[in-house]
């Protein structure tokens, strides 16, 4: 499969729209469309049904954009390995979540490896251990809920988590808060995350399909929907402090688990540079 269509394809499935999606990819609407029909016949399905209104998927073009991400991502970390491996310098990636801080360890790694490149990579809740498994990093700082498999986890240091309100919310101004407080309020994030939550005996009922209303991803999209009274979110107090907003204020939840931050890497790819890592990044938050 020409990965080329399938980026045009993952364009025009999120925009669902050509226009935007042509502007997005800086190419001209009909060659976007001509890939587009050429990606259809070479599957042998229909991908959108579209007509002048609307664009809208086909379920081949809905299970196309559920696999899509992870082939890209996958061919990435290959890229990158195989030009790793033909060049006389060896790249060690390091991702990391918003709020986390790995400058120590890094620069502990750098003094000791001086011909070692080392990159780093920004990622979100929704990637953090995808970009380990597929390549793309070597090691991960990851907050813990997530999916264990295919990885090995070093536990590194635990942190408060708080909640993320308007600031001109009812609680607005406590010093402190339980998460009982919280229970006529939506929140905008997956209940499994907050369990303690998601367990009280009293909260507003969830909306169907068991998961918050608006589809709040990243940290900066649950943000704006807090501020905008939509619900609100918890979370680790690093990620809550890195992003300075006035519209919106953090409080701390007394009766609530703190967060796990871990190193994971891909169990199958263990190697000494990787322990070597884990040991600093302990070190650097003991």
């Amino acid at each position: 499969m020409d990965l080329r269509k399938l980026r045009y394809f993952v364009a025009v499935a999120e925009e669902l729209h050509f226009g935007r999606a042509a502007a997005r990819l800086h190419i001209a609407q009909p060659v976007l469309s001509r890939q587009i029909r050429a990606l259809e016949d070479e599957l042998r399905v229909r991908l959108f049904d579209r007509d002048r209104r609307s664009t809208e998927l086909t379920a081949a073009g809905r299970q196309l954009l559920q696999d899509a991400p992870g082939v890209l991502a996958a061919a990435e970390g290959l890229t990158r390995r195989v030009r790793q491996a033909a060049g006389r310098t060896e790249t060690f990636t390091v991702a990391f979540m918003p709020g986390i801080t790995v400058t120590a360890p890094v620069q502990a790694l750098l003094a000791r490896h001086p011909g070692l490149a080392v990159e780093v990579l920004r990622v979100s809740a929704e990637d953090q251990t995808a970009v380990v498994l597929d390549g793309r990093a070597d090691v991960g700082f990851v907050r813990l809920p997530l999916d264990r498999r295919g990885l090995r986890l070093r536990p590194l240091f635990t942190e408060p988590r708080v909640a993320v309100v308007p600031r001109s919310h009812r609680l607005a101004g406590k010093t402190a808060i339980s998460v009982a407080d919280l229970a006529d309020d939506v929140l905008l994030q997956d209940p499994d995350v907050v369990p303690e939550w998601r367990d009280l005996p009293h909260r507003r009922p969830l909306r169907p399909g068991a998961r918050p209303e608006p589809p709040a991803r990243s940290v900066e999209e649950k943000l704006e929907y807090v501020a905008a009274f939509r619900g609100v979110v918890v979370l680790p107090l690093s990620a809550a402090t890195h992003y300075t907003r006035e519209d919106v204020c953090r409080l701390p939840v007394e009766d609530i688990a703190p967060n796990q931050v871990c190193l994971a890497w891909d169990a199958a790819r263990d190697s000494a540079l990787i322990q070597e890592f884990g040991d600093l990044a302990e070190a650097s938050h003991s």
